[in-house]
């Protein structure tokens, strides 16, 4: 090891330390709060839920494109995923279409 790290370190250990934030100071952050739908957000419930009702793919993709994600940035990446998978099943669906028909 570091000959300078030890020496410093024998140097602090007789100083006091001061505590930066409060601990009785518990005021929540805008993004401290849960999010809704179980905690998951609504993007990802939205997710999950669109595997057994595929419209709710295109509604969370609306709220995407509607930027419903500058309320809570962290229901960006759950919005985004509902995006793709819309895309996804939209193709899946002209495809099994064009199939059909053609």
């Amino acid at each position: 090891m570091d000959q300078g790290l030890l020496q410093d370190d024998k140097e602090n250990e007789n100083r006091s330390y001061t505590l930066i934030g409060d601990v009785e100071d518990n005021q929540l952050g805008m993004f401290d709060k849960p999010l809704p739908c179980c905690g998951c957000g609504l993007g990802w419930f939205s997710f999950l839920f669109g595997f057994v009702f595929p419209l709710m793919w295109y509604y969370a993709t609306i709220l995407y494109f509607g930027k419903y994600y500058h309320k809570d940035p962290r229901e960006r990446s759950g919005l985004a995923a509902n995006a793709v998978a819309a895309l996804i099943c939209t193709i899946a669906v002209l495809i099994t279409v064009a199939i059909i028909y053609l």
